[in-house]
């Protein structure tokens, strides 16, 4: 398998007496995209140090596919094209298409090696021309047509009409010197005249022209049947003719057989010889590469390869931008650095107040026991340095912090630094795109929560339990969510378990919180170490943290974004379908145990403790000192979300069981 585009080359006469100057590919030789080309986007004409060479590259997928071109038929393809078009005249009318050029090629990413072979096509003349003298076109001239001579190709080369045009007819009449295109050479015809067939030479050597010769003799002898030629290898000095360099050679062309059979097609030469031998060249550019650059490529590549194969849609710029927030550096916040690495961001802010204990190497990626000695490493700083072992070019930073939180009262003495703590998380949620909640208490996640939703910030969750897990995301800030679709969002607490349903609805999608109906509270006070550590499957995070980082992927490329509505698996909504990473759930609830999972729909609660609209209006309107009275007393939540008087109700309603019947059956025990 290959693939085959057309390119354009350039090349200039030859300016230095130690150097030949080289057929150039620029970033203007490219072929452009699809959905650029336009009239408007040819190669611009008329620089003097830019003459066109059309060619084709033919560029394979492996190096079995690059040793296994059929070489001799490819360079004879483009040989048959410039005998067409010396035979169309169309060699007349654009001189460029005597100068073909092939390449062919293998580009091993992983390796930085690069497999390629340049080739010229040139008919053969059989039998071959013969060179009866070469010499300093100085030496051929009186001063006066040297003169004249000069002056008419510093025209030419200065016109931009003419400047790239490569090869053109000199004629000389009493000393002086015109030079024409090719089209013209019926009014160049004269038994008084000095003609001569001049043409850009790229080669330096003094006795011998360069490469482009060879397709003008062709066309001399096919197109005017001269048997003897003069031609003008036109070199420069400092941008000027140098008639001291260019060389001027005569010829003798021996009619070839077979050119007058219009089917005929002559064999062509050209292919470059690498070492005295007729191979390819190699490169390699790996070592000459810096090592970050070359971990910032071959870890794009993947995803590069995704989009080119499975998801053109695919946003890697996107990816690379999104600022990440994760609020726990422990077993999910590891993983999910890496995954989000993996998919491309490159920004990534830890948080986390811990430090690395023996224990947690094994289960925590990103961790080794060189962390865990003299009392341990700063969780985030030594996750952050370990992100930056694995790749260089995250811009990963740590933030030491514990997060406050409800049932966990502070004293007068340390209001002031909890105060902080919260304005800084605040301005950190303000400042990212999107934020993961990692952490191992539920009440750790009540103040990000809260504050993501007065944001309108995307929020995940990820949480374990000894073989199941749960990964959401957070539905819009309620007083953010767009106002078709608001009423009717927030239910009634009382059939709050009817809104965890499977159906996908348009109502604003529920937070972390929302189908609880107690204010979260203090969860490690008054434990046993078995109640205080997370007791969890090895397997869980990963798998959690993979599709937490997925969930997010899912929403930056969803036209709706934090709106987006929920789907199921089993959802017939066309909006799957159309989506190419597939459908974006709210809820995914799984176990290991049974080797399960499921998706769901939760709406959020207009008792919600954490993102109801009361809750967020207390807290714009109170500000920090709103979230102060929520951590010191847990109750004054539910009291302002009408959690209080629903337990109230609860407990006051009468079932009114059957007693008698109770007692029949104890009868029949």
């Amino acid at each position: 398998m290959f693939e085959l585009t057309f390119w354009t080359g350039f090349y200039a006469p030859c300016s230095h007496t130690q150097v030949s100057n080289h057929l150039t590919l620029l970033s203007e030789s490219l072929p452009p995209e699809v959905c650029e080309q336009s009239s408007d986007q040819t190669i611009v004409r008329g620089n003097r140090n830019r003459c066109p060479v059309p060619g084709i590259l033919y560029n394979t997928n492996t190096l079995e596919s690059f040793h296994a071109l059929d070489k001799q038929s490819l360079l004879k393809a483009e040989a048959k094209k410039i005998w067409e078009d010396i035979h169309s005249g169309k060699a007349e009318e654009d001189s460029s298409v005597l100068l073909r050029f092939l390449l062919i090629s293998f580009a091993d990413l992983k390796k930085w090696s690069f497999h390629y072979w340049f080739a010229f096509p040139a008919l053969v003349l059989d039998p071959a021309a013969t060179l009866i003298d070469i010499r300093p076109a100085s030496h051929c001239f009186s001063l006066e047509e040297a003169e004249s001579l000069s002056a008419a190709c510093n025209e030419w080369r200065n016109s931009s009409l003419t400047a790239d045009v490569p090869f053109f007819l000199i004629s000389i009449t009493n000393s002086h010197a015109t030079i024409r295109p090719l089209k013209d050479w019926e009014t160049c015809q004269g038994s008084d005249k000095k003609f001569l067939f001049g043409f850009y030479d790229p080669c330096h050597l003094p006795n011998n022209p360069g490469w482009p010769l060879r397709n003008f003799l062709a066309l001399i002898c096919s197109r005017w049947n001269l048997e003897k030629v003069r031609f003008l290898c036109y070199r420069e000095k400092h941008g000027l003719a140098d008639l001291g360099f260019s060389l001027v050679g005569e010829a003798l062309i021996p009619v070839p057989q077979g050119w007058n059979d219009p089917e005929f097609i002559p064999n062509a030469v050209g292919w470059e010889v690498n070492r005295g031998k007729k191979i390819p060249r190699c490169i390699t550019l790996a070592k000459s590469m810096d090592p970050t650059r070359l971990a910032i490529a071959a870890a794009d590549l993947n995803l590069k390869l995704m989009r080119w194969r499975a998801l053109p849609s695919l946003n890697l710029n996107m990816l690379s931008t999104t600022k990440c927030l994760l609020l726990g550096a422990g077993t999910l916040g590891c993983q999910v650095a890496r995954m989000l690495m993996a998919w491309g961001v490159r920004k990534i802010t830890l948080l986390d107040s811990g430090k690395v204990a023996m224990s947690n190497p094994l289960r925590q990626s990103l961790y080794t026991f060189d962390d865990c000695i003299n009392g341990g490493d700063l969780k985030a700083e030594a996750a952050v340095k370990s992100l930056k072992r694995i790749f260089p070019a995250v811009e990963a930073e740590a933030i030491v912090m514990a997060i406050p939180m409800p049932g966990h009262p502070v004293s007068t003495q340390e209001e002031d630094g909890v105060l902080e703590d919260c304005r800084r998380l605040q301005d950190m949620i303000a400042s990212h795109d999107a934020i993961f909640l990692l952490t191992d208490t539920r009440e750790s996640r009540w103040l990000p929560s809260l504050f993501c939703a007065n944001a309108n910030k995307i929020a995940i969750t990820a949480a374990l339990g000894f073989d199941s897990y749960l990964v959401m995301r957070h539905g819009a800030g309620p007083l953010c969510f767009p106002p078709d679709l608001r009423n009717g969002a927030e239910e009634d607490l009382s059939v709050s378990m009817d809104n965890l349903s499977t159906q996908d609805t348009r109502g604003r999608l529920g937070c972390y919180f929302c189908n609880d109906v107690v204010a979260p509270i203090d969860s490690t006070s008054n434990r046993t170490l078995d109640q205080q550590c997370t007791v969890t499957r090895p397997g869980l995070a990963p798998i959690a943290s993979s599709l937490a980082v997925e969930l997010l992927v899912g929403i930056l490329h969803h036209p709706d974004g934090i709106n987006a509505p929920a789907e199921i698996a089993t959802s017939s909504s066309s909006g799957s379908i159309e989506q190419p990473l597939g459908i974006l759930p709210h809820q995914i609830r799984g176990s290991v145990s049974q080797f399960s999972q499921m998706t769901l729909v939760g709406h959020s609660s207009s008792s919600c403790t954490a993102c109801c609209s009361t809750v967020v209006s207390k807290y714009r309107k109170r500000g920090m000192q709103f979230v102060l009275e929520a951590i010191n007393h847990p109750t004054y939540l539910e009291d302002i979300t009408g959690l209080t008087e629903l337990m109230k109700s609860a407990s006051a309603f009468d079932l009114g069981w059957d007693n008698e019947t109770d007692d029949e059956n104890d009868a029949d025990m």
